[in-house]
């Protein structure tokens, strides 16, 4: 027996099968160029293949909301103007054409450190392949497998995970793709075990070999024994029966066993994600990353582009929606809007920073949030915030937005709520001061813990220090939740944390009010918070902040 251990178990569960390994078609773009009186006519074959994409997608974006983000994104007249910019003005064919436009839009997202926006070249990819399909004839055909499946692949995109015969499949591992990738979002929506960035998977495993994917201790055991095979049977069966009563749960309240209410929300970065994660029956939206809708484009979205993508993701909420202003800056740049290269990205001109210096693109988007806010429950939330002169600021830029509205008569709600994620060790220290202005906190891990470090995250040979139940972590938490508290306003989470199973009671110790995370591990901390008693976690959290070890934190804990 070989056994494999796995870095990002990215959807947990345990799986037992046969591999089955998916080698896709080599593609081949046709290089030829075009005269000038053929111009028309393969501008015309491109308008057909995105006519034909959006019904195709249409109707897939009926069963997985995924392709409602690809519908949204072939219609983009930025894509359409690139391709038809490089047919008429480079002599492309139209073939050529898509291909190197979308492959401009890939590389901005696979520069990117943020896995969330990095996993976003795979959404161009796919929608390249479906656009290349259509212009050549070519149909997606689904893959055949033999029941109980492990599927192994490079890489596997929204279209091709679409095709897969899921009654067949019991777990995916793939050789590419992070946590946030769409392999991992389709298998937590179906409770599909699977593992990504499993590099040696395509060398270690042969066709035919028998597998058991082990997502909650992030292992692979390939050709098992016997006995080993008996103790998984075990623990599965075990497994079913713990997640048909947590899925009995989903629409009950998230509530202690004393009684502390504990908002759920989920993290999102499209109106897409939104619908999917209204879906587990939550309090509501507590980050919408608005930065995708700059980064998926290629001019500055204007104000009625915003408005219409807030106000659509504030009426599908129908609860409360935060939407987190323009985050770009470190590893999310806009190809339309200069900025000089940095020594340290991270620590130089990002969000805040750029949108109160680049006060009408500020302006832009707040009046847009502020006109979906007539049609929703919307907060606003200010990243990177590091002193309480940029929060003040950022407020009278709003008050001037109000302003204009209420001139020119456009409804918005007037007692609109504004608040700070708090992820700087400045914004910890302040928090005191920031609270009395703030109608909110949330606190985004990521970054507070890459920072109050000094960890660089995507940096592999230190990457293991990276790690939130660090004690100055822990106590900053505590710390921003009192300064909140004392002015009566909630502190939240918002980073992955929040949906770190093994932290909901620590959490809730804390002093947090609301964790929001991805919508697939809702379920599972609902589960575990409805039997947490908020007296025992008031005493863990005591206990815990006088500790001087990640040790000993991870000892009481277990």
């Amino acid at each position: 027996m070989n056994v494999l251990k796995v870095n990002i178990a990215a959807s947990a569960g345990i799986a037992m099968g046969r591999a089955g390994l998916y080698k896709p078609a080599v593609r081949k773009i046709a290089e030829n160029t075009v005269g000038t009186n053929e111009i028309p006519q393969e501008i015309e074959y491109f308008k057909a293949s995105v006519s034909a994409a959006e019904h195709q997608l249409q109707e897939l974006s009926e069963a997985n909301p995924i392709f409602g983000a690809h519908l949204e994104m072939v219609k983009d007249i930025t894509l359409h103007e690139a391709v038809i910019f490089k047919i008429s003005k480079s002599g492309m064919n139209a073939q050529k054409a898509v291909y190197e436009a979308c492959e401009e839009l890939i590389t901005i997202f696979d520069s990117m450190d943020d896995e969330y926006m990095k996993e976003r070249a795979a959404d161009i990819k796919d929608i390249r392949e479906r656009l290349l399909n259509n212009l050549g004839g070519e149909q997606y055909t689904a893959m055949e497998f033999v029941e109980d499946t492990i599927l192994i692949a490079g890489d596997l995109t929204p279209s091709d995970t679409a095709a897969l015969d899921l009654n067949k499949i019991k777990g995916i591992i793939t050789r590419d793709g992070g946590a946030t990738s769409h392999v991992v979002i389709l298998a937590k929506s179906l409770s599909l075990p699977a593992m990504v960035g499993v590099k040696e998977i395509m060398e270690e495993v042969q066709e035919e070999d028998y597998l058991i994917l082990d997502g909650y201790n992030g292992e692979i055991l390939i050709n098992p024994d016997d006995e080993t095979l008996e103790k998984y049977r075990q623990l599965l069966k075990e497994h079913l029966e713990e997640d048909t009563i947590r899925r009995q749960e989903e629409g009950l309240p998230s509530i202690t066993v004393d009684g502390k209410e504990i908002h759920l929300f989920a993290n999102v970065g499209s109106t897409e994600d939104v619908k999917k994660a209204m879906s587990f029956q939550i309090d509501g939206i507590g980050l919408y990353r608005s930065e995708f809708l700059y980064l998926s484009s290629t001019h500055l979205p204007t104000e009625e582009e915003q408005f219409m993508a807030y106000k659509e993701a504030a009426v599908l909420c129908g609860k409360e929606i935060t939407i987190r202003t323009l985050d770009i800056g470190g590893d999310k740049t806009l190809p339309y809007l200069p900025m000089e290269k940095e020594e340290n990205p991270f620590l130089g001109w990002r969000a805040i920073r750029i949108s109160l210096e680049e006060k009408d693109l500020f302006k832009t988007q707040l009046r847009a949030i502020l006109r979906a806010s007539a049609y929703g429950k919307i907060r606003i939330m200010l990243p990177m915030i590091i002193s309480l002169e940029e929060l003040l600021k950022a407020k009278e830029i709003l008050r001037e937005c109000m302003g204009e509205l209420t001139e020119e008569g456009i409804a918005y709600d007037t007692a609109i709520r504004t608040g700070v994620m708090i992820e700087t060790p400045a914004s910890v220290l302040c928090a005191e001061e920031l609270a009395a202005e703030a109608d909110f906190f949330s606190i985004g891990t990521n970054d507070l813990t890459q920072y109050l470090l000094a960890v660089d995250r995507g940096n592999a040979k230190i990457a293991k220090l990276y790690n939130s139940f660090h004690p100055a972590v822990l106590r900053s938490i505590r710390m921003v939740a009192q300064a909140a508290h004392r002015h009566g306003i909630e502190a939240g989470m918002c980073g992955e944390f929040a949906g770190n199973e093994k932290a909901t009671k620590l959490l809730i110790g804390l002093g947090l009010d609301e964790l929001s995370m991805t919508p697939a591990k809702l379920a599972e901390i609902k589960y575990n918070l409805r039997r947490i008693s908020y007296k025992e976690a008031i005493g863990l959290a005591d206990e815990v902040c006088k500790l001087g070890t990640i040790e000993e934190v991870m000892n009481i804990l277990i």
